[in-house]
């Protein structure tokens, strides 16, 4: 990874409030180093004052203060800036997608030095046949060698009051529960482990949350912590891993945000993700553990229901392009 390379930002989806807070940001001055890359009809339509349009990233450098750094992935669709906001469309869901394509290419020959992603709309990825629920998905696939399996990949979603890293993500409660078992259990724990010491805590103290309620009370309510998470967290351990648990889903989190634990492993999304939203989404930043190079986000989603209306919260994607400042200063 090229720590003075530019900072890679993808708009997102053209008609969600993406393009209005990497203006937002750009204005604050918090996109300093930063090249978006995006449609800059759209970005303009967003507001977007003084806009330079580059071939490279490192075309960075002759650009002028204060004009926001656009570089437009070949292939994007046509007339994104003419589509209604908030309204959920193929073509829109196909320029995401190819922003985020084209980032990770670049990050991966050393012209980028981490990719900062605005909101995707599911519904717009599978409009497009986009062939990945998420982002987090889209970017293992991406992040790839050729000939090789994609690398092991994990959501952390983090404020400064709690981080949470979780086991299943994308799934249906029921496909998430199913996919449950020792191996992604202490497979989770190695990663958010590993990663750790890319923010400085090489040795950090990680909560295990049980999957049932009071981690399933020795069995009365659910095996799952007997049969396998606990085993996990027992393995963890003995590979020298500062690991506790499994702990009852509903109080672990409060313990965490109290100074007890540096990172909890929660089994599914909503059961980890309902804390750390709680806590307001201005400061809240998902981070994929696990990937080749440093990725972070809001962790809100289009709001399709505001895009458009000048009223988009610029203070996540700020805290994105922030946290992913300092994972690039750091040794991973």
């Amino acid at each position: 990874m090229n720590t003075l390379q530019p900072l890679l930002v993808t708009l997102g989806d053209a008609v969600g409030i993406g393009p209005e807070i990497i203006v937002r940001g750009h204005r604050q001055g918090q996109l300093q180093g930063a090249v978006v890359l995006g449609d800059a009809a759209v970005l303009a339509r967003a507001g977007a004052g003084l806009l330079a349009v580059v071939d490279a990233p490192a075309d960075l450098a002759q650009v002028p203060p204060g004009c926001l750094c656009v570089l437009q992935p070949p292939g994007l669709p046509s007339g994104l800036a003419q589509l209604p906001w908030g309204v959920i469309d193929a073509r829109s869901g196909a320029a995401a997608a190819r922003c985020i394509e084209h980032a990770v290419t670049l990050v991966k020959a050393g012209q980028g030095s981490a990719i900062v992603t605005a909101p995707i709309h599911k519904e717009a990825f599978a409009a497009a046949g986009v062939d990945f629920p998420g982002h987090t998905e889209l970017l293992q696939h991406l992040a790839a060698e050729a000939g090789a399996p994609p690398p092991p990949v994990r959501m952390m979603l983090a404020n400064p009051e709690l981080r949470v890293v979780l086991v299943t993500i994308h799934l249906s409660l029921r496909k998430a529960i199913e996919a449950l078992n020792f191996d992604v259990v202490l497979q989770t724990l190695q990663i958010a482990h590993t990663s750790a010491a890319a923010w400085g805590q090489p040795q950090p103290r990680i909560a295990v949350a049980g999957l049932n309620p009071h981690a399933g009370e020795g069995g009365l309510f659910g095996r799952e912590e007997i049969d396998f998470i606990a085993p996990a967290v027992r393995a963890a351990q003995a590979q020298g891993l500062n690991v506790s648990g499994p702990y009852a889903p509903d109080t672990v989190f409060m313990r965490a945000r109290q100074g007890a634990f540096d990172l909890v492993v929660a089994m599914t999304h909503d059961h980890g993700l309902i804390p750390v939203k709680y806590l307001g989404v201005e400061q809240g930043v998902n981070v994929t553990l696990g990937l080749p190079f440093v990725r972070t986000s809001p962790d809100h989603g289009t709001a399709f229901d505001i895009a458009g209306k000048g009223q988009a919260d610029p203070a996540s994607l700020v805290a994105a392009v922030q946290m992913a400042r300092r994972l690039v200063q750091r040794p991973a």
